[in-house]
């Protein structure tokens, strides 16, 4: 997958929908489980928005996010007959998008550009738009893509979500298909481990806050 340098944009993303999309995506896909092959092509307008906004804030660029998202339901098709039917359509879609985005994250070669605004997240602060400052600004990102890479996935998510996208850890819940109270213990425990790695790397000084 090619990735390019920006986040996409949140502006361009879609809304997630309510309730009634959860419930529109159950009826089409107990019908496509039923041989109802209309039925899965209308279930792949109905909850791409949604799917391919999660998958956006987890990797930034526009193509690769649509590239996972076709995936994510290529996928969903050869597995209908393992569909619980007591889960969530939706949770069950983020769930396959989710591990090809982890995927992605761990064999992209260029992700250390994947997040621009990691230039302007606390453990990595902006200075003054000399090339020398632009520059040093710039390396400070990419080490902290660097140390996000060493990180759990689960713990990688929350930061990206919370302090790279900014979303909020209700928003953020959302798209891990967790609860709030859980994004926020490993939003905190991620900025944790970040800092000490920044520290032991040199990045920040040890009274950093």
């Amino acid at each position: 997958m090619e990735e390019t340098s920006a986040p996409y944009p949140r502006t361009a993303i879609a809304p997630a929908g309510g309730p009634e999309i959860d419930r529109d995506a159950r009826e089409l896909l107990e019908r496509a489980m039923r041989g109802d092959r209309r039925a899965w092509a209308r279930l792949y307008p109905t909850l791409f928005d949604r799917i391919f906004r999660d998958v956006a804030y987890l990797v930034g660029a526009c193509p690769v996010a649509e590239e996972i998202v076709q995936e994510t339901f290529a996928i969903a098709l050869k597995s209908l007959d393992r569909f619980d039917q007591r889960a969530s359509v939706v949770g069950w879609l983020g769930g396959i998008a989710r591990n090809l985005a982890r995927r992605h994250w761990r064999s992209s070669s260029r992700r250390s550009r994947a997040y621009d605004r990691l230039e302007q997240t606390p453990l990595a602060p902006t200075t003054a738009e000399d090339p020398e400052h632009v520059h040093l600004r710039e390396r400070r990102a990419d080490v902290l893509s660097d140390v996000l890479t060493t990180l759990p996935d689960h713990l990688r998510e929350a930061f990206v979500l919370c302090d790279v996208q900014g979303l909020s850890a209700a928003d953020a819940s959302e798209c891990l298909g967790t609860t709030v109270g859980n994004v926020r213990v490993r939003a905190s425990r991620a900025r944790a481990l970040i800092r000490g790695e920044l520290q032991r790397r040199g990045w920040i000084g040890a009274e950093a806050p």
